[in-house]
């Protein structure tokens, strides 16, 4: 993601690297060519880095560390936010405790992120060992069974939020047709989200 155009790679010395991420990957920006990248232009990008992606992970944030910034935009387009615990006696970490608070996901270890995740990607939470082989991912999820399940997640949701996780976990079924489920009763005015991929019923 670029906070500039195209043509104005910031820092410049990074030019090389997107050359090398041109190769497989994309560059996106908002900005036309020849826009010099300003200090408000980067949390503008930033919404679009949060909203690619599946989470957010934050390891180390100050009180008003642009991570934040970050962060926020993840939970309020409905993603993961992740956060890294730190002492509560340095400064470096009262973003990250801070966001603990607010009900980000806690992550110790890389497991815990790809444990988080699997079920957004409509696979069951596993973390394979070194000797075992990698499996295929599943095919497209079965959307002749989202009407079967929307009786059952409407009575999982109540006045209090609860995570899109918690719902996938508990009504057995893939995040696919939680979101489904969820994006069509949100169009109904039957369901406030909160932020950090937490939502409960008007």
């Amino acid at each position: 993601m670029l906070a500039g155009g195209h043509d104005r790679i910031y820092p410049a010395e990074h030019v090389t690297l997107l050359e090398e991420l041109l190769a497989e990957g994309a560059a996106i920006s908002e900005m036309p060519f020849t826009w010099e990248p300003r200090a408000h232009d980067f949390p503008r990008r930033n919404r679009l880095i949060s909203g690619l992606s599946l989470g957010v992970v934050v390891v180390e944030a100050a009180r008003r560390s642009g991570s934040l910034i970050t962060a926020r935009l993840a939970a309020e387009q409905g993603r993961e936010v992740f956060a890294v615990p730190g002492s509560p006696l340095d400064p470096r970490s009262e973003g990250t405790n801070g966001l603990l608070k607010q009900g980000a996901t806690p992550v110790t270890e890389a497991a815990d992120v790809i444990t988080a995740i699997e079920p957004i990607l409509g696979r069951e939470p596993r973390i394979a060992s070194a000797q075992e082989p990698a499996q295929e991912p599943p095919g497209s999820p079965d959307f002749t069974t989202v009407d079967e399940e929307r009786s059952r997640l409407i009575a999982l949701l109540g006045p209090a939020p609860i995570s899109i996780d918690d719902l996938v976990r508990l009504a057995c079924t893939s995040a696919t047709i939680v979101r489904t489920v969820l994006l069509e009763l949100e169009i109904a005015g039957r369901i406030e989200r909160h932020g950090a991929g937490l939502v409960s019923l008007l």
